[in-house]
């Protein structure tokens, strides 16, 4: 999906930690209160809210591991840099949450639902939820204040489209489906104790899986298109273009390419005509100045290529639309 507006500045390394940090130590309380519920009651529901808060935990370790190895600097190996590792680690997550989480959450609640036992000991699950609720609005409350401070205008489901960075939105969106989870946990429990309806508990449970399916497919596609390479933004673009054209020896800033290689690092290839009659020194002086200017306004631009080109050769090179598909 294109990113088309969000604040530019990416979430601090210690912000992004501090969420992931709170996340973790969230989901492992809840995983254990859960089991022990779960082994208490006889609920699918719990055991599978159980499963779901233990994936989560895990998905909190990779998307550390994912930190720690994208800060890794470039080698002859990976000239580039391993910045895009987090985004492999975050596609690792978003398929954890689909075949583990919804997975044993469907699995869960259609075994109870072919086979209905009836729940014991209640009051300890409504206990478990209401803690794992408090565990989990903490954790959650980190996550969308962090993300608040940095989507800028834009709206929250557009801001997390526009996100490049996934250890941030990953995380308030696991902690948003696990809020929804404890709700319908709560509602099934209730309704198959008061109604003496077993089934209900199974039911809930294969709601959780639906939601989590949810989830996992928007973090699976956010993910994809951050691994396979995102421009930055159109601001970021505009304002490169910008600096470039302000030069006095550029006669025209014809266009840049750009990818995300990590939430803090952009590549950018700048196509830029010169003035006529600069000599090689000149253009090399120019090369430098420019290089300044931009890594001034925009520190997160790494690697940055300047090359000398007309307009109408950079115009003649640009992709040309698809054709409209046939009816």
């Amino acid at each position: 999906m294109p990113r088309t507006s969000m604040a530019t500045n990416p979430s601090s390394g210690s912000s992004r930690n501090r969420v992931i940090y709170a996340a973790l130590a969230g989901n492992l309380l809840i995983a254990i209160t859960k089991f022990i519920a779960a082994g208490i009651t006889g609920s699918s529901v719990m055991l599978s809210e159980g499963i779901h808060s233990l994936v989560d935990t895990g998905n909190e370790l990779l998307l550390l591991y994912g930190l720690k190895r994208s800060r890794k600097p470039a080698d002859r190996f990976h000239p580039l840099g391993y910045g895009r590792e987090l985004y492999f680690w975050s596609f690792i997550v978003a398929l954890l949450v689909f075949t583990v989480g919804a997975g044993v959450s469907f699995y869960q609640g259609v075994s109870r639902v072919l086979d209905p036992r009836p729940l014991e000991s209640v009051t300890a699950a409504y206990l478990v939820l209401a803690l794992s609720f408090v565990f989990e609005g903490t954790s959650w409350l980190i996550a969308i204040r962090e993300f608040r401070a940095s989507k800028g205008q834009a709206g929250y489901l557009e801001a997390a489209t526009a996100s490049k960075d996934p250890s941030v939105f990953s995380v308030l969106f696991e902690d948003s489906a696990a809020l929804l989870g404890l709700i319908v946990a709560f509602v099934g429990i209730t309704a198959a104790h008061q109604l003496h309806i077993p089934e209900l508990d199974g039911a809930a449970s294969i709601g959780i899986g639906v939601i989590l399916s949810a989830t996992a497919l928007f973090l699976a596609r956010e993910s994809k298109e951050l691994l396979i390479g995102e421009p930055a933004l159109v601001a970021v673009q505009e304002s490169i273009l910008k600096i470039a054209g302000e030069d006095p020896s550029i006669l025209h800033a014809n266009g840049a390419i750009t990818s995300h290689l990590s939430p803090s690092q952009v590549f950018v290839a700048l196509s830029a005509e010169f003035c006529d009659g600069l000599t090689t020194d000149q253009i090399e002086c120019t090369v430098d100045r420019l290089e300044a200017r931009i890594r001034q306004r925009h520190p997160e631009v790494g690697l940055l290529f300047i090359k000398p080109q007309s307009r109408a050769m950079w115009q003649a090179r640009q992709p040309r639309s698809p054709p409209p598909a046939l009816s």
